[in-house]
């Protein structure tokens, strides 16, 4: 009797550990496509990803570069004071978007140029995304505008 009590828990401990293998794996398979990673153009000059990975990039509107081009296409080259990728993106841009304002695409580098499927611009005169600070600070080009007041 002890032993086929023994045996049903060690059934139920089996089944739950396979249930819980198998739920990661779905979770993490659907997380996949959902994972952007963030680089800096310095990191992306350095070590340029593969055409087909999505990742986030960041830095400032490079001053002298934005040109509008056909329909709704827009080049620009986005920088962290150490490299300056190519973008170019072809949609609206966002009201606040403009030369040497902050900004991050979401795309992919192909063939050097980064192929923007969306772009997101700082929403007030301060805010910065926390990834792009941390880039502009490590290239040394940062300033803080709360350091004035």
């Amino acid at each position: 009797m002890k032993s086929l009590k023994k045996q049903r828990r060690i059934q139920v401990i089996v089944l739950l550990v396979v249930a819980l293998g198998v739920s990661t794996a779905l979770i993490g398979t659907a997380m996949k496509d959902g994972i952007n990673f963030f680089r800096s153009p310095s990191q992306v000059a350095e070590e340029p990803p593969a055409p087909n990975e999505v990742f986030r990039i960041g830095g400032l509107v490079e001053k002298g570069t934005l040109v509008r081009g056909q329909g709704d296409t827009v080049m620009f080259n986005v920088t962290d004071g150490g490299a300056s990728i190519p973008v170019t993106f072809a949609g609206i841009l966002p009201d606040l978007f403009k030369e040497n304002e902050g900004m991050i695409g979401t795309g992919s580098y192909v063939d050097g140029v980064f192929e923007a499927s969306d772009i997101l611009a700082k929403h007030d005169e301060t805010y910065m995304p926390k990834e792009v600070v941390d880039a502009l600070k490590e290239q040394g080009v940062y300033q803080d505008p709360d350091a004035d007041s």
